[in-house]
């Protein structure tokens, strides 16, 4: 029986602080009134948290039933011209604090915070042993003489490792505090001599193979400071080979790593689903549609409402069918005199194929564009051009066609509305070009007049080259 209450009690101790939430108390003495914010990092971004009024007597209290989630936030001062920095664990979410803004650093006071003292020692550490000797050398580099630029890489040197002390000091003597999971994450991979038998690339494998080893992606305090976005962008854009393949398979197992806590697999899985949706390199929404299809579709993506779910599903839909290096999608429509015009028939070593709309203030400057790049150069290449007409009248698109000369073109619509050429090639917008091979399948697409006309030099010289 005193087995039972004991567990009783554990249990009910447990729910009470988790229904504790948090109470910041914040004492500003040079305030009598306005609105102090408290606001997170996310990534770049920042996000509101909370805020309360000032009173009278220079006094604000944040409180909710709920907890914060941990991470970095920021105490935006009235006019929200003026903030300073502390830090949240996922439960010291109780305590106060002392503002001075003669000196925010050196005279703000945590009570009752153990996290936040800490991470006041370490800004006092920056204020006066880093940022003086850092101005002393950016006198020195100024200077540039061999002697000045010699001694300020010394004292570089000297404060780098002073600085890595202190750190590692923080990492050894708190090993749970956020502060020291955000030093272990800053920290390089130290990358050792070449051995013997290994070539030149071996401090880039090296260095690649352990850049994720000291960051704890189990840990969600992380996903609310600015570490994991600095982190997944320079591995993806430094690290990793820029196609498609490698980069799903460098996303897949940095994903898995994140599994046992929700808030780092919510952010990464959002972080890499944006990057390649948004990007402006062709080829990537590969990338994209993979991460849809494997943790949207699944049911994984838990914080996503089923209207934004269904969204992103269809977003990813229409991209699929004309990725790069897949078969482009039939098209059987007809031509400017209603005879059947079919892409699969139609002869070419390539095809460059335009959506396009003649009442379109872009389309109007690009196909005539289009237009000379053909006659010039392209029709030597064996290119055959398809125009397909996405909106305007017959008559508004004819005579476009007849005032730009736009001869040995195959002009193409679809006036019976059989084709779905909307979703089977992603045209939201217009122009929209495609390169197609002898074959059909898709080379490129997306591209302007200049950066078609380029990539198709190089896709003749590797073709030669092959010859």
């Amino acid at each position: 029986m005193r087995k039972l209450m004991i567990l009783l009690a554990c249990i009910l101790c447990h729910w009470q602080l988790q229904a504790q939430g948090y109470e910041l108390t914040f004492q500003l003495k040079q305030y009598t009134g306005g609105q102090l914010a408290l606001a997170h990092y996310m990534g770049k971004s920042f996000y509101m948290a909370d805020s309360a009024q000032i009173n009278a007597q220079g006094m604000a209290v944040m409180k909710n039933k709920e907890a914060l989630p941990g991470g970095i936030y920021i105490v935006l001062l009235p006019g929200r011209q003026r903030y300073f920095e502390m830090l949240l664990d996922n439960k010291d979410q109780q305590f106060s604090i002392s503002i001075d803004t003669t000196d925010l650093i050196n005279k703000t006071v945590f009570k009752t915070s153990k996290e936040n003292e800490i991470f006041q020692s370490y800004n006092k550490f920056l204020q006066k042993e880093v940022a003086i000797p850092d101005k002393q050398l950016s006198t020195l580099f100024t200077k540039r003489t061999a002697a000045d630029s010699a001694t300020a890489r010394t004292m570089q040197q000297e404060l780098g490792k002073k600085l890595q002390n202190f750190r590692n000091g923080i990492v050894v003597n708190h090993p749970k505090s956020l502060l020291s999971s955000i030093f272990r994450a800053m920290k390089e991979p130290e990358v050792p001599a070449i051995p013997a038998g290994e070539d030149s690339t071996f401090p880039y494998r090296y260095y690649k193979a352990h850049y994720w080893d000291s960051i704890d992606l189990t840990d969600g305090r992380l996903v609310r400071t600015d570490i994991i976005d600095k982190k997944l962008n320079r591995y993806f854009t430094q690290l990793v080979a820029m196609d498609p393949d490698s980069i799903i398979v460098e996303a897949d197992k940095i994903i898995a790593k994140t599994r046992k806590d929700k808030e780092m697999f919510k952010f990464v899985v959002w972080w890499l689903t944006y990057t390649y949706e948004t990007s402006k390199y062709m080829g990537m929404d590969a990338v994209f549609v993979h991460m849809v299809e494997k943790y949207y579709v699944s049911g994984d993506a838990y914080w996503l409402k089923e209207e934004q779910l269904n969204k992103i599903i269809s977003r990813a839909y229409s991209m699929a069918p004309n990725l790069i290096g897949q078969q482009a999608p039939p098209l059987e429509v007809k031509d400017s005199s209603l005879k059947p015009v079919s892409l699969y028939t139609t002869k070419g070593k390539y095809t460059v194929l335009v959506f396009w709309d003649p009442t379109c203030g872009h389309c109007k400057v690009e196909l005539p564009r289009l237009d000379s790049a053909y006659n010039a150069s392209w029709k030597n290449k064996g290119v055959t051009m398809i125009g397909f007409k996405t909106e305007g009248t017959q008559e508004e698109w004819k005579n476009f066609i007849k005032e730009h000369h736009m001869k040995g073109w195959i002009h193409a619509w679809d006036p019976d509305a059989q084709s779905n050429f909307r979703r089977l090639y992603d045209v939201y917008s217009t122009p929209v070009v495609y390169l197609l091979d002898e074959k059909k399948k898709i080379l490129a697409k997306r591209l302007g007049v200049d950066q078609l006309s380029e990539f198709l030099e190089k896709v003749e010289m590797r073709s030669s080259a092959k010859n």
